[in-house]
């Protein structure tokens, strides 16, 4: 599981931007910059929908005041539904990532197998990270939403 100060592992992404399917690398999304990610275990979900997201869509200018060069939201959903999500939000300066396959959750330790209910995807989490490390994390216990939130992870920068 993904620490503070660990190396993020590098993965391929999908995002649908301006129309046009890109798959960005971890190195393209982090190399040489301060991001505050957020992972969700699924778009359209209640708590996801009515308070995670959200927080970072309202907060998005304070996070950028305070030097945070991207905010990137990931779900284990395909580029399409997060694209969707995104602009049912209004989160356009939030990056909406897809992990389709869940490769970099996976990889990154943050998984959970949901059954029937979708299979595999992510725990609730956010975390600031510096030039692709981590250098702040909160891990949501299952089933709460207590210290993932754009507050929380504001008040750490």
């Amino acid at each position: 599981m993904l620490k503070v100060g660990s190396q993020l592992p590098e993965k391929t992404f999908s995002l649908l931007q301006d129309g046009e399917m890109k798959n960005p690398t971890t190195t393209d999304l982090f190399a040489g910059k301060k991001v505050a990610f957020f992972a969700v275990p699924g778009a359209f979900t209640p708590t996801c929908s009515a308070a995670h997201l959200p927080g970072y869509v309202a907060l998005a200018d304070q996070f950028q005041a305070k030097g945070v060069d991207s905010i990137i939201c990931l779900s284990v959903n395909d580029a399409f539904v997060m694209d969707a999500w995104g602009k049912a939000q209004n989160a356009e300066h939030l990056v909406m990532l897809a992990d389709g396959n869940a490769g970099f959750t996976t990889a990154a330790g943050m998984d959970m197998d949901t059954d029937a209910f979708g299979g595999v995807r992510s725990v609730r989490y956010s975390m600031l990270v510096d030039d692709g490390v981590v250098t702040a994390l909160n891990v949501e216990a299952p089933g709460k939403f207590e210290v993932s939130d754009a507050e929380t992870l504001l008040k750490a920068l």
